[in-house]
């Protein structure tokens, strides 16, 4: 998987900053968020890390989507759609600590996905 998921909180705080926002390193170094929890951020959660401009807001979102190979659902797809993709929801796994989260595969994932 992806070598982000290993970042500690430093090593997103230089992500964040090599985005072109060294203002909001403190954000994620204080607020603890490393690769894993990296994973649950979005327009929702950044303002509690005290990143409150909208436009900021938006970019980071997108970026982490784009880092995560991910996609938001739009806000008019239809409800009997699945609420995530594949690959976020595995990622939402992968943001969990210990060793079945840790030793959980995309692989192994999609089998139980199928069950």
């Amino acid at each position: 998987m992806a070598d982000y998921l290993s970042w500690s909180c430093e090593e997103v705080a230089k992500w964040i900053e090599s985005l072109g926002y060294p203002q909001y390193m403190a954000c994620f170094t204080e607020n603890r968020i490393n690769g894993r929890q990296l994973i649950l951020i979005n327009c929702s959660t950044l303002p509690r890390l005290g990143i409150i401009d909208f436009e900021d807001m938006k970019a980071i979102s997108h970026r982490i989507q784009e880092l995560l190979e991910t996609e938001e659902p739009r806000w008019n797809r239809s409800i009997a759609l699945p609420r995530r993709d594949t690959r976020g929801l595995f990622l939402e796994k992968k943001s969990r600590t210990g060793e079945s989260a840790d030793s959980l595969t995309y692989s192994q994932f999609l089998k139980e996905m199928d069950n």
